[in-house]
């Protein structure tokens, strides 16, 4: 679906992390290491995703060129607003941002055919907020790139391929930007890469890499709009997921 993972590594990273009694990860460091450890996952996972759409010619390479270092600005600027946020925010702005991807999806909206790719300047905008809003939920910048894409008009297909291209620089930058910021972690908790929980990369990076073609294989089967409900549906649940334990651990 050209996600990169982080829908389903950050809420389950959070569930995981909640449970296992470590004193070190708890509240809103529980959110911010699931959310860079995420981001760690997908560089791996994103990379073999991007070979295998780019060997399948969907990416849409004047995309990437235009828009990769912005995101990468914005995903390195990231970890300086979610490490201010409390924890109760940042769950509810990833759950809510998911849901509103989600209904965007599910929706029988249909782009206006006079929607082109921007030029630099909105570009420029468009991709900075995507690497903020990516780094800050943990999630790659498929849901921000795939659905802004489709509504200038690319095909589904494309707009997950570019999405997947782009997850990589997105995923590294971000990472790097968590490392730094929870740079004092490194010695408070064994396994700890600033606010990256080694073990959890490398176990869940293993697993992705090895099935993420399998994925492209099977998204280049399906037929563009079952593509995109199933992503709407997928969003939906882990939203509402996301929301209902946020507002649950808040009352």
């Amino acid at each position: 679906m050209g996600i990169g993972g982080g829908v389903i590594i950050v809420p389950g990273l959070i569930l995981l992390f909640t449970h296992q009694n470590q004193p070190e990860l708890s509240g809103t460091t529980i959110v911010l290491t699931a959310v860079a450890s995420s981001l760690g996952t997908i560089i791996f996972t994103s990379a073999s995703a991007a070979y295998a759409q780019i060997r399948a010619g969907y990416v849409m390479w004047p995309v990437v060129k235009k828009w990769t270092a912005f995101l990468v600005l914005g995903s390195l600027f990231s970890s300086q607003i979610a490490s201010g946020m409390s924890e109760l925010v940042l769950k509810l702005c990833i759950g809510a941002f998911l849901f509103l991807v989600s209904l965007i999806m599910l929706s029988r909206w249909t782009p206006g055919t006079h929607h082109t790719l921007p030029g630099w300047p909105t570009a420029a905008l468009v991709a900075s907020s995507a690497g903020i809003i990516s780094g800050i939920a943990g999630i790659g910048g498929g849901n921000v790139v795939v659905p802004t894409l489709i509504y200038f008009n690319a095909t589904a297909h494309n707009a997950t391929a570019t999405a997947s291209t782009l997850g990589f620089p997105i995923a590294i930058a971000g990472t790097l930007g968590y490392v730094i910021s929870g740079w004092e972690l490194n010695q408070a908790e064994p396994g700890m890469l600033g606010y990256v929980y080694l073990p959890a990369v490398l176990v869940i990076a293993t697993a992705s890499f090895l099935t993420a073609p399998l994925g492209v294989k099977f998204a280049h089967k399906v037929e563009q709009d079952s593509l995109r409900r199933y992503f709407g549906i997928l969003l939906v649940v882990v939203s509402l997921r996301m929301l209902y334990t946020a507002l649950n651990a808040a009352v």
